[in-house]
């Protein structure tokens, strides 16, 4: 008989600490979802644009934002709550998550800043270099945490 490892791992709540991880990005991302909509934490809020380059919003002063930008992280930080229930689900929200983030920042490179309709997210470049910092980030801590998030089987 042979087993495979098991992640024995658990934190006070019961939860692999890959799942807390993955709940804490989620929370986060709702967070700020919810945050470019508020006067005031957004600046220029009278500039906020449903989609494109033209939405002059920026949350915290820094992140140039739109409603579509606010909804995608909305919708992320719903997905990393909700696969944060299980260790292969946060796990794979993380790696999965990262790599998309990984793409946008490749994908501002060519875009952030610019007035362009491809741009229509909009992403200037803060946005860009956390977006490289969140890939890097998720995909780690993905790979490091949930690596043992087999359970135990017998041959």
């Amino acid at each position: 008989m042979t087993s495979r490892p098991v992640n024995t791992s658990t934190t006070r709540t019961g939860r692999a600490p890959v799942q807390l991880t993955a709940l804490v990005f989620g929370i986060v991302f709702l967070l700020v979802g919810v945050l470019g909509f508020i006067p005031g934490v957004t600046t220029n809020y009278e500039d906020l644009l449903f989609a494109g380059s033209g939405s002059g919003a920026l949350l915290l002063g820094i992140f140039q934002v739109s409603i579509l930008h606010n909804i995608v992280h909305l919708l992320f930080g719903i997905a990393g709550i909700a696969l944060a229930r299980s260790a292969p689900g946060a796990r794979n929200f993380l790696i999965w998550g990262g790599i998309v983030y990984f793409v946008l920042w490749i994908y501002g490179l060519f875009v952030a800043g610019m007035d362009s309709a491809a741009n229509f997210v909009p992403l200037n470049n803060a946005d860009n270099w956390l977006h490289l910092v969140l890939a890097i980030a998720m995909v780690a801590l993905g790979l490091l945490l949930g690596r043992n998030t087999t359970t135990t089987t017998r041959r």
